[in-house]
């Protein structure tokens, strides 16, 4: 069984009731919400909208597609994906890291030893903005993240704009990244993963 299929929140939920009519049955009908690690046949819809939520931002995508390929076929499930009725509307994706602070290798690598997640990005389709997804998102892959018995903290790298958002999901602020992209600079963010033990007698991981 996989870590996914054991977690009840990360199972799929039912935000609002299915529509029927009378005497008329819906086939194969997809579920109003999901969550579920992302697999690289999602890496298109996956890039496309990173491209839309940072080009217009930053200039550039934390990921380009091969590279989201790259960690979708490495450590699928370092991911996850939020999906409304099969179409996917946020995600994020991570990867694992071995060294006290991130660095620039920390962009493209996964270090299968190493006990740090690093969430390379979060990103909610444009239609679905200002509705809370980006927090109620991160808060699932944290919790998930918690059942993971080698996963002692997770690490991020963001822009100064962006620390209030990360703030109130739980992430403090570390100090400089020193890891730069062109003339962008970052804050290096930490949050401490805890109490694996409990977690896992209580919510069957």
């Amino acid at each position: 069984m996989s870590v996914i299929s054991a977690l009840p929140f990360l199972k799929p939920i039912h935000l609002r009731p299915p529509r029927s009519s009378p005497g008329r049955q819906r086939r194969h009908t997809l579920p109003a919400s999901e969550f579920r690690c992302l697999t690289p046949e999602d890496a298109i819809s996956v890039f496309e909208i990173e491209r839309e939520a940072f080009i217009s931002v930053s200039g550039d995508c934390p990921l380009h597609l091969d590279e989201i390929r790259h960690f979708l076929n490495l450590c699928p499930e370092l991911s996850l994906g939020w999906f409304e009725e099969g179409r996917l509307v946020a995600f994020i994706i991570g990867s694992l890291w071995d060294q006290e602070k991130l660095s620039q290798d920390a962009l493209t690598l996964h270090k299968p030893g190493g006990t740090t997640v690093h969430i390379h990005a979060l990103a909610v389709h444009r239609t679905f903005r200002q509705q809370g997804k980006g927090s109620i998102l991160m808060w699932r892959y944290l919790q998930y993240l918690r059942c993971l018995p080698y996963v002692r903290r997770a690490v991020l790298m963001c822009e100064d704009f962006l620390i209030p958002f990360y703030r109130k999901c739980g992430f403090k602020v570390r100090g400089p990244c020193e890891v730069t992209v062109g003339s962008l600079a970052f804050v290096e963010m930490q949050y401490p993963v805890r109490g694996h033990a409990f977690m896992r007698r209580n919510s069957g991981c």
